[in-house]
C-alpha cells in the first residue's frame, strides 16, 4: 500500500461521536489506516480537543475541530442528554461541512468514516459525494436488536419475556440493551440507537470493531443487505500484532490514568492472583451497590486494584481505602491495557462495555459481568453463554448484586481450580488467540481494511 509506483495518498477522514468509548477504536482503525500509508485525519469537537490527554506517539494523526454548539464545556456544559444532543445534532452538520469544504482547498478528503451515533455525518458526505463508511462501536449483537427496533420488526415494548433473532443465541428481555428491554428509559439516547439505522443503507460500506469469528452469524446475516467489514479488535498494536511500532496507546484519554502506581504494585503480585474492576468511563453506581463490592472484596481477601473514578469516591464506604490496604488499591482512573496484560491480573470484574470486553477478550482475561446499563447486559450474555469467558454476577429483585453473589464468583473464577473457571481460562486463551489472528497480516480483518484502502486508491 502506497508504494512509490503508486503516489496517491488517499485522504480518510475519521469521525468518532465525541466520548471516550467512541474516540479511542475509530482512533485505532486510523493508526491501522496510517500505517497502510492513508492520511488519516480524526474529526473532533473544540472542547474535547482543549480538554484530552494526548499521546505524543499519536500526533501523525492531523486533528480538526468542529462545533458542537457547547466548545467551552462540552456534555457537562449541556446540563442533559437532550439538550447536548439536540444541540450537536443542530450544529454539527453545518460545522462538518465547513470543515470539508476547507479540506478540499488543502487535500481533498477521499472517504469519511463515522460514528453510528452520528448518521447526519452520511448526509453531509452525501452532499459532497464523498464515499462514506459508518462504524458501529458495538457488538453486532447490540446493533441487530436496534436495527429490528428501527424497521418496527420488534414492537415495544416486548410482549414476551424472551425472543428470538437471526444469528443471535435467544434472548431473555433482561439481556437485550437496555433502552430495549426498559422501553421508555433515557428516550434521548434510544432516538440515537435506533437512528443509526435511519439512512445506513447509503452507506457505502459498514464497519464492526470485532473480528469475524467472534460473531459471524449476525455478520453473514447482516451481510445480505450491507457491504459490511469487520475490522477489529481496533486495539493498540503491540497487544495484538505488533506491526505498528510503538503503538501502546489509545492515544486520547479524557482521565489522567495513574500509571506509576497502578504498575508498581502489580509488579510485586504473583500471577492470576489479581482482580482487577473497573466500570468505565461513564457508568455510575449507586451507593448501595458501591457498599456490597466494596464488602465483597474484604471478606473474600483477595488482591485487587479498583478504578473509582473522582466523582464516585464519596459512595465507598468509610475508611474502606485504609482498612484495605495491605490487599487492594483504589485510583481514580489507570492505564487499563496495561494493566489486564500485566500476568498478576487473573480477572477482570467489568460493566461489559464493549471496549472493556473487547480487551479482555483480546489479552485472555476472564470477566466477572456486572452490566449496568446500554449494550452492557448483552455484552454480559455473550461473554457469558455464547464466548464462555466469564461469568454473571446477577442481581436480585431490586436490581442489586448481593455481596455474597459477588464473593462467590470472585471465587469461582479467581481463588478455586473449579472446572467451570478452568474452562474460562482455557477459552480465554482460544479468543485471544484468534483476535490476534484477526487483525494480523492476512487474517479477515486486515483484508478488510486492505480491501477499503484498495477502492479508494
Amino acid at each position: 500500500m502506497g508504494d512509490e509506483n503508486n503516489p496517491k495518498k488517499p485522504h480518510v477522514l475519521i469521525f468518532p461521536y465525541p466520548a471516550q468509548g467512541h474516540i479511542n477504536p475509530i482512533l485505532q482503525f486510523a493508526k491501522r489506516l496510517l500505517s497502510k500509508g492513508v492520511k488519516a485525519a480524526l474529526v473532533t469537537t473544540v472542547f474535547l480537543s482543549n480538554s484530552s490527554f494526548s499521546d505524543p506517539s499519536s500526533t501523525s494523526i492531523d486533528i480538526h475541530t468542529i462545533s458542537d454548539g457547547f466548545d467551552q464545556g462540552g456534555y457537562e456544559q449541556a446540563g442533559s442528554s437532550d439538550a447536548y444532543l439536540a444541540t450537536f445534532w443542530s450544529v454539527g452538520p453545518n460545522s462538518l461541512a465547513a470543515l470539508i469544504k476547507k479540506l478540499s482547498e488543502i487535500h481533498p478528503v477521499d472517504a469519511l468514516v463515522y460514528d453510528g451515533f452520528l448518521p447526519w455525518a452520511l448526509d453531509v458526505a452525501k452532499q459532497f459525494g464523498i464515499p462514506s463508511a459508518v462504524f458501529f462501536t458495538q457488538s453486532c449483537a447490540v446493533n441487530s436488536v436496534y436495527y429490528h427496533v428501527s424497521k418496527g420488526l420488534l414492537q415495544l415494548p416486548l410482549p414476551e419475556p424472551h425472543l428470538s433473532l437471526p444469528g443471535l443465541p435467544p434472548l431473555q428481555v433482561s439481556e437485550l440493551p437496555s433502552f430495549v428491554a426498559l422501553y421508555g428509559s433515557y428516550p434521548a439516547w434510544f432516538d440515537v440507537v435506533v437512528n443509526q439505522f435511519s439512512n445506513v443503507d447509503g452507506a457505502d460500506w459498514v464497519f464492526f470493531n470485532i473480528f469475524y469469528d467472534l460473531e459471524k452469524e449476525v455478520v453473514d446475516w447482516m451481510s445480505r443487505f450491507w457491504n459490511v467489514m469487520t475490522v477489529g479488535p481496533t486495539i493498540p498494536s503491540m497487544y495484538l500484532d505488533k506491526r505498528i511500532e510503538n503503538d501502546k496507546d489509545y492515544g486520547m484519554n479524557l482521565f489522567k490514568p495513574n500509571v506509576d502506581a497502578c504498575m508498581s504494585w502489580l509488579g510485586g503480585k504473583l500471577k492470576d492472583s489479581v482482580l482487577y474492576i473497573s466500570f468505565g468511563s461513564f457508568a455510575s453506581l449507586g451507593i448501595e451497590q458501591t457498599t456490597e463490592l466494596a464488602c465483597a472484596l474484604k471478606s473474600s481477601n483477595v488482591c485487587f486494584l479498583w478504578v473509582v473514578r473522582e466523582t464516585e469516591m464519596a459512595k465507598l464506604p468509610y475508611n474502606f481505602i485504609e482498612e484495605t490496604s495491605e490487599k487492594g488499591l483504589v485510583v481514580a482512573w489507570c492505564p487499563q491495557l496495561e494493566v489486564l496484560s500485566n500476568e498478576a491480573v487473573g480477572c477482570f470484574l467489568t460493566h461489559c462495555g464493549f471496549n472493556s470486553t473487547l480487551e479482555a477478550l483480546s489479552l485472555g482475561v476472564p470477566m466477572l459481568a456486572m452490566p449496568q446499563w446500554t449494550d452492557q447486559p448483552t455484552n454480559a450474555k455473550h461473554v457469558e453463554d455464547v464466548w464462555r469467558i466469564g461469568i454473571r454476577a446477577h442481581p436480585n429483585e431490586k436490581g442489586v448484586v448481593r455481596r455474597e453473589t459477588i464473593e462467590r464468583c470472585i471465587k469461582e473464577l479467581l481463588t478455586e481450580v473449579g472446572e467451570k473457571g478452568k474452562e474460562i481460562r482455557k477459552n480465554s486463551i482460544r479468543w485471544k488467540d484468534l483476535a490476534k489472528k484477526g487483525i494480523d497480516e492476512g487474517g479477515n480483518s486486515d483484508k478488510n481494511i486492505d480491501e477499503f484502502i484498495a477502492k479508494l486508491l
